[in-house]
C-alpha cells in the first residue's frame, strides 16, 4: 500500500474494556463513510512514522460510519499499544484502509474459539455465524472477568456461548471440546499460541475439518532452509536483487531503496504482503491461510522466501 492509501480520522470515543485494554472509536474528520469491511478484518494504525500496528475491527459492518477497535496495553512489548494508550479522545491518526486474512469461509458449521484479547475479531466473526444460520458456537476463555474485553457482551448476546475463566473454572481442556466435530466444520481461533496450537491438535484427525488461525506471535522458522541465495526481479522498478542467505526479500529491497511498507517483520500482521508475478514461493507467515498459499498471489516479504531459483513481485 502507498501513501495515497492513508485515511486520517478523529478519535471519536474511547472506553475502558477491562484490565489495560481499551475500546476506540474512529471517525473520518469530515464524517463521511469508512471503507466497507468483512467480519475478521484488521486497520493498520500509523502511530509515528515509524510504528504501525495492526488491530482487528470488532464493530458492525454495517455501521460504515464508525470503526472499533480494542488495543491491549503492552507495557513491556515493543511500543505500539503504549503509543495507541496516548490517543485521546478528539486526536488524529492515520489509517490504512481494512484487509481481511481471517474470513468466515462457506462451512456447514463453525466453532470460534478467543483467547483473552484474541476476542476482537471473533466478534464480528460470531455476528456474521449467527445470521448464517448455520450451526455455530462461541468458546471464550482468559484468566478472570477483570481481564476480559467483551465478555458481558458475549454473555448477553449469545447466551449459549462458553465463558471460560481460567482462574476460577481451570484451563480449558480443547482436545475434549473440539472431538468428534461434524465434517465440514470450521474452526476459527484467536489467541495466544498454546491455545491456537491446542486447537490445531485437536482437529488435525478429524475429517474435513479446518483449523484457521490468528496469530499475534509469529511461527518458528526453519533457518536450515535459508542456505541458498535467490533471485528476486521487480516488475515496477525493473531492479533484480539477490537475496543471500539469512536475509530477507524486504532487507534486501530496502538496502536497494525501494519502498516498501512493513511492521512486524516477522510474518504475523500482513503489513508487508506483495503481489507475486511468477516464481514459486516458499511461505513462511502466519497470516495466509492454507488456500491463499496455494494460489500464491501474494506474500510476506519479511520472512517468505523463494522456493525457485527466481521471483518476480509487484515492487
Amino acid at each position: 500500500m502507498h501513501t495515497s492509501d492513508l485515511l486520517t480520522v478523529l478519535v471519536r470515543d474511547r472506553r475502558r474494556l477491562a484490565d489495560d485494554i481499551d475500546e476506540f472509536t474512529l471517525a473520518r474528520l469530515d464524517g463521511a463513510p469508512l471503507p466497507a469491511w468483512t467480519p475478521g478484518a484488521h486497520i493498520d494504525l500509523l502511530l509515528d512514522e515509524a510504528v504501525v500496528r495492526q488491530y482487528s475491527l470488532c464493530s458492525d459492518p454495517a455501521d460504515t460510519g464508525t470503526y472499533r477497535i480494542a488495543v491491549l496495553r503492552e507495557a513491556a512489548g515493543r511500543g505500539g499499544s503504549v503509543l495507541a494508550h496516548a490517543l485521546a479522545i478528539g486526536a488524529t491518526v492515520s489509517i490504512r484502509p481494512p484487509r481481511n486474512h481471517f474470513p468466515l469461509v462457506r462451512a456447514l458449521g463453525y466453532v470460534l474459539i478467543a483467547g483473552g484479547v484474541g476476542i476482537t475479531p471473533i466478534l464480528a466473526l460470531a455476528a456474521e455465524a449467527a445470521r448464517g444460520g448455520r450451526p455455530w458456537r462461541l468458546i471464550y476463555t482468559g484468566r478472570d472477568e477483570p481481564s476480559m474485553a467483551y465478555a458481558d457482551e458475549v454473555a448477553q448476546r449469545y447466551p449459549a456461548a462458553t465463558i471460560q475463566r481460567t482462574a476460577r473454572d481451570g484451563r480449558l481442556d480443547l482436545a475434549a471440546v473440539l472431538a468428534g466435530l461434524a465434517p465440514g466444520t470450521a474452526v476459527y481461533v484467536c489467541g495466544p499460541p498454546g491455545l491456537i496450537e491446542a486447537a490445531e491438535r485437536a482437529c488435525a484427525g478429524q475429517l474435513a475439518v479446518d483449523v484457521f488461525a490468528e496469530r499475534f506471535v509469529a511461527r518458528e522458522l526453519d533457518v536450515a532452509a535459508d542456505a541458498a541465495p535467490f533471485e528476486v526481479s521487480l516488475a515496477v522498478s525493473g531492479l533484480t536483487i539477490t537475496v543471500d542467505p539469512g536475509s530477507s526479500i524486504l532487507a534486501a529491497v530496502e538496502a536497494q531503496g525501494v519502498a516498501t511498507v512493513a511492521s512486524c517483520r516477522e510474518g504475523t500482521c500482513g503489513t508487508c504482503e506483495t503481489e507475486v508475478v511468477s516464481g514459486e514461493v516458499d511461505h513462511r507467515d502466519s497470516v495466509l491461510s492454507p488456500a491463499e498459499r496455494a494460489e500464491s498471489e501474494s506474500m510476506m516479504i519479511c520472512v517468505s522466501r523463494s522456493a525457485s531459483a527466481r521471483l518476480v513481485l509487484e515492487l
